[in-house]
């Protein structure tokens, strides 16, 4: 059985967005760049404050509208330019370009920018409390397709992303099902709007990984046609504020880093206690979706956690590396090198007076 499946042609028609995606995952993981140094920052002293004429460029346009819902944005103590953009493809070509300091995405990005020489480092990290009873990703099966376990994913076509969080959590699955990429027919294929949706519904792939409103929208229009999703029964729920190595070595950034920690900390726990208010301004009145969506993604969402240890996070940090790294030909590294722990804290204390028992 091939390895990998070239992208159909009836997909890549009129799918610009899917394609340019592709080009930018391609980038993030050649194996012909050579790695990141990885500047070690430990020793690198944070000021007490932060200048008020320091400037950060984001990338994170949740936290910009909640900041501004909870009526918070204007209680930042530096300069903020707002970037649109977040995830890793955008964040890594900005970073690249020097014209971003600091983005939210997950935990795949970082890997690969190691890889390609992209010198970053994870300042921030959020998990959700019971993540197996509220994972963001659920498997996508096609119509017709007889998938009812994981194991039934032997010799089936699964969109593959390589460059992405559902690559990885693709080769986790084979992992876990006890399959290797010659026991299935990997397609590669960005994740990219409902581009997996509509895959599984044309049924140009047997499975694929699909995630928030698009779950609910795949089984409202391919439900009756024998659409269906499965559980993984695996973590897929790191969340971080990623930066650029430059930034935190800068002293005056670095502290603004740690402050912007904060605010983005204590608004994930606005979020959470305001769902009424986040799906009306956020999901509804920002991002264009129905009230009856908003209040899906809501309540998929669980809470959040902010470990203030993140020992355990390296370790399935590390755990993520030596898997990519035997199933896409990299050299394995210490996963360690990716977490700059002068900010280990600065989360997890920020909320400690504010989080609530769900």
């Amino acid at each position: 059985m091939s390895l990998r499946t070239a992208i159909p042609a009836s997909l890549r028609i009129g799918a610009m967005t899917a394609v340019a995606a592709s080009l930018l995952l391609t980038a993030c993981v050649s194996t012909t760049q050579s790695t990141a140094t990885s500047e070690n920052v430990a020793a690198k002293k944070i000021p007490a404050k932060v200048s008020a004429g320091t400037s950060l460029t984001v990338g994170a346009p949740d936290l910009k509208v909640a900041l501004e819902l909870s009526g918070q944005i204007d209680k930042l103590p530096f300069k903020v330019k707002w970037a649109n953009i977040s995830g890793g493809p955008q964040c890594s070509e900005a970073f690249r370009a020097d014209a971003l300091d600091i983005c939210s995405s997950a935990e795949i990005p970082s890997i690969n920018a190691h890889w390609t020489g992209l010198d970053t480092k994870l300042v921030a990290a959020k998990f959700r409390k019971d993540p197996i009873a509220y994972p963001i990703y659920e498997l996508g099966i096609a119509p017709g397709t007889h998938i009812k376990t994981l194991a039934d994913l032997r010799g089936k076509k699964i969109a593959y992303s390589p460059g992405q969080a559902q690559g990885a959590l693709v080769l986790r699955i084979l992992k876990k099902a006890g399959l290797t990429q010659q026991d299935v027919d990997l397609v590669e294929l960005a994740s990219t709007g409902d581009v997996y949706p509509t895959a599984l519904g044309n049924r140009q792939v047997d499975a694929a990984p699909i995630a928030d409103v698009n779950i609910k929208r795949y089984l409202t229009k391919y439900g009756r046609d024998g659409g269906t999703t499965i559980k993984h029964g695996l973590r897929d729920d790191p969340g971080h504020l990623w930066a650029l190595t430059d930034s935190v070595s800068n002293a005056q950034k670095s502290a603004a880093i740690r402050e912007l920690i904060k605010f983005w900390a204590r608004a994930q726990i606005w979020i959470d206690d305001h769902p009424k208010q986040w799906i009306d301004g956020y999901y509804v009145k920002d991002q264009g979706l129905s009230h009856e969506d908003g209040e899906y993604l809501a309540e998929r969402s669980g809470h959040p956690d902010f470990p203030a240890d993140w020992t355990d996070a390296i370790e399935r940090q590390q755990q993520t590396v030596d898997l990519l790294a035997k199933e896409q030909k990299h050299k394995a590294f210490d996963a360690g090198i990716l977490f700059d722990r002068r900010y280990e804290h600065v989360a997890a204390d920020a909320v400690a007076g504010e989080r609530k028992t769900p």
